[in-house]
């Protein structure tokens, strides 16, 4: 490094004789993204190499496609706002949305009463004119992004996956499928679990009998979108995991020796991802999210097992 410097002082007229930690690590993050540019190869098989630019023209098409397949989904949620509004958004907040019944029924099972909602359907009010107005593009493009979410991850994987090695490649087969089953069961299950469980608190709860509750709509869109979209996210954190574990960055005896903090940093995200504070919705969100961490833990050990037994096979070759 000191050696390229001084060939090329001109260039560094105030670092001739000595480099800051800071300006290396600076320099090594940038030689990182270069080296990652590098490796990708032009996608009609050229052998050629592309250059920065061409990097950055090929990223610029996949983020086009990507915000196109958003705009022709938010499209058809637009063209149909009334019926999503009122059969999927205003869902959970009725006493017959199909979940609430499968809580009541397994409540009576178990003889847990508290299963049974006991809110009426829920009725919404708004204090500014555009409030509803605004709702509608809220709606459509919250909506455009789940529905596309496959496949803008698609384009988001074809501009990776060049950069990545055969073996890699292997290893990551079936990750588009994973990565939006994934997505979708966290999206269900705020939707379905934790949004009437949310609903059914606020709904109830009251400091004086004299307080009438009338929330606003936005208000109750906003924490959907944060539920529904947020646990979705969070639910990639299996596959994350498995994927740093291939990397060599974690193994499974470091996330069984921070266990403890990692459940910390669980309940964290998800007080943070969920829009109320009842300890209920946040221990359904804590629950499932720690199981997958448990689940996470099996992963990597798989995958360093894996990576050991192809090592030792590697070793015993040579």
């Amino acid at each position: 490094m000191n050696n390229f410097i001084h060939r090329n002082s001109f260039l560094f007229p105030s670092t001739i004789y000595t480099v800051s930690p800071l300006y290396l690590r600076s320099f090594y993050r940038t030689m990182a993204l270069m080296d990652f540019f590098d490796r990708r190869k032009d996608g009609s098989g050229s052998p050629d190499e592309m250059s920065f630019i061409d990097h950055l023209e090929v990223l610029r098409w996949h983020l086009l496609r990507s915000a196109i397949a958003i705009f022709i989904f938010s499209i058809l949620f637009f063209i149909f706002i009334y019926d999503i509004t009122d059969t999927i958004i205003m869902g959970p907040t009725k006493p017959d949305f199909i979940s609430v019944k499968w809580f009541c029924q397994l409540g009576k099972f178990l003889h847990i009463d508290s299963l049974c909602f006991q809110f009426k359907e829920v009725k919404f009010q708004e204090t500014q004119m555009a409030s509803q107005f605004m709702a509608t593009f809220t709606i459509a493009f919250t909506g455009g992004i789940i529905a596309s979410f496959p496949y803008v991850f698609w384009e988001i994987w074809k501009f990776v996956r060049p950069a990545l090695s055969e073996k890699e490649k292997r290893s990551s087969k079936g990750i588009i499928f994973w990565v939006s089953l994934l997505f979708f069961l966290g999206c269900a299950f705020g939707y379905y679990v934790l949004t009437p469980f949310m609903v059914n608190f606020y709904a109830n709860y009251k400091l004086a009998e004299n307080i009438a509750i009338i929330p606003t709509f936005s208000n109750y869109l906003d924490n959907l979108v944060y539920t529904t979209v947020g646990i979705g996210l969070l639910f990639q954190m299996p596959l994350l995991i498995l994927l740093l574990a291939k990397a060599g960055i974690l193994t499974a005896a470091f996330l069984r020796k921070y266990r403890r903090h990692a459940f910390v940093i669980i309940l964290i995200a998800a007080a943070i991802i969920t829009p109320t504070t009842d300890p209920i919705s946040l221990a359904l969100v804590t629950v499932p999210l720690y199981i997958l961490f448990e689940i996470s833990i099996n992963l990597a050990k798989k995958a360093g097992k894996k990576a050991g037994e192809e090592e030792t096979a590697v070793q015993e070759w040579s």
